[in-house]
């Protein structure tokens, strides 16, 4: 669409870029053909979407018409650099009149010979999340305040389906990743019985998780965590912190030394991650419990001779926050006895005291099968209810 074109004209272009059936597209789909119609309305040779990495300091070409170089080689600028980087970095559409050395760096753009060009941040949420920029090799034909007004209109429409999208795939990610990390299968023991529940939360999916495993000296590890925040990015630390923490528990056989392991690892490669973290060694036999917890909320240990309880175990800090001294309880486990431990999303209640859920959590604990109790405890707890945060429950049940 020239600079000259009618209003009419202008107004068929926006509802060209507005159309609804763009949502039924793919991510990819939808960029394609975003760019198509945005170099058709503005009578452009080259277009591009670039995004802004997660850390928020350079701009990577992911879909592009007449620019396929630009992805293809994984076309990286600097944020506050070259034509892109600068309009990430004002927050304002540019018009740019001379493509030079001095005006850009992205040397694909020198070889397509183009001659001017014209670019427009992507906001989603007050967020710049990327930058489309559109350009033309004819000379004389420059970009005017109109064809700004046209692509700003492209840009805030790309960058709102990008963000949607993006949403939905990272939800879809986190499920599958934090599946995947969940064991296939609990240990199987002669002198006990295990059962584990996980629930996704109803909201997004976040970091919670469970962890069964056998040790070198017969021991038997069992973890319960849950790292701060929600979707893929919490799912992923996740997946390292459990990593981690298996690893560290070959070297020690101490709860607390590998939980201090496991932190000071967190605050140097993660730094702001933070996580509570649940984490017990029962020895061959099951009869005693070694414990350690980093913030997260006592187990509940019931038996044949005494009524569920929450022992008592140093609250040390959670993971992330700061270098502490860690300490391991030892607890007696009698046979017949029961060890429960769980996510917060199991006992915490909008409106409701976390002492009221914790009561109502000890009050159905009683000795039995695992996976009985598991069912209990998820029905008393629970119910029909879909709560909004995700739940691991892991149950051990001696013989």
């Amino acid at each position: 669409m020239p600079s000259h074109a009618s209003p009419a004209d202008r107004l068929r272009g926006i509802e060209a870029i507005t159309d609804t059936a763009l949502s039924r597209l793919t991510y990819e789909e939808l960029l394609a053909e975003l760019l198509d119609r945005a170099k058709e309305i503005l009578q452009a040779d080259t277009a591009a979407v670039l995004l802004l990495s997660p850390a928020r300091d350079h701009l990577t070409a992911v879909a592009a018409a007449g620019l396929e170089e630009e992805v293809a080689q994984g076309v990286r600028i600097p944020l506050g650099r070259g034509f892109a980087g600068r309009i990430a970095a004002e927050r304002r559409c540019v018009i740019l009149d001379r493509v030079d050395g001095t005006t850009v760096v992205n040397p694909i753009l020198l070889e397509k010979k183009i001659q001017t060009m014209m670019g427009a941040p992507m906001i989603a949420d007050g967020k710049v999340i990327g930058v489309m920029h559109v350009g033309r090799v004819t000379t004389g034909r420059v970009f005017v305040s109109q064809d700004a007004e046209l692509l700003q209109v492209a840009a805030d429409r790309a960058a709102s389906a990008v963000q949607s999208i993006a949403a939905r795939a990272d939800r879809a990610a986190a499920g599958a990743l934090q599946r995947s990390l969940l064991p296939s299968a609990l240990p199987v023991l002669d002198n006990a019985g295990m059962a584990a529940r996980f629930i996704p939360g109803h909201g997004q999916v976040g970091g919670d998780w469970y962890d069964a495993f056998t040790l070198p000296a017969g021991e038997l590890g069992m973890v319960v965590g849950d790292v701060a925040g929600s979707g893929l990015p919490a799912a992923v630390i996740m997946g390292r912190m459990r990593s981690a923490l298996r690893a560290y528990a070959l070297e020690s056989s101490d709860p607390a030394a590998a939980l201090a392991k496991l932190d000071r690892k967190m605050q140097h490669f993660e730094p702001d991650a933070l996580a509570t973290v649940l984490y017990a060694i029962l020895d061959p036999a099951l009869g005693q419990v070694r414990i350690s917890s980093a913030g997260h909320l006592p187990a509940v240990i019931a038996g044949p001779r005494r009524p569920a309880y929450l022992p008592t175990v140093h609250p040390d800090l959670m993971i992330g926050v700061s270098s502490t001294q860690r300490h391991t309880a030892t607890i007696a486990l009698e046979p017949g006895g029961v060890l429960a431990m769980y996510t917060d999303g199991l006992v915490e209640r909008r409106n409701e005291p976390l002492d009221d859920g914790l009561a109502r959590l000890t009050a159905v604990v009683r000795p039995g099968p695992a996976d009985v109790v598991c069912a209990t405890i998820m029905s008393a707890m629970i119910g029909g209810e879909r709560t909004r945060d995700d739940i691991a429950l892991l149950v051990l049940a001696r013989s």
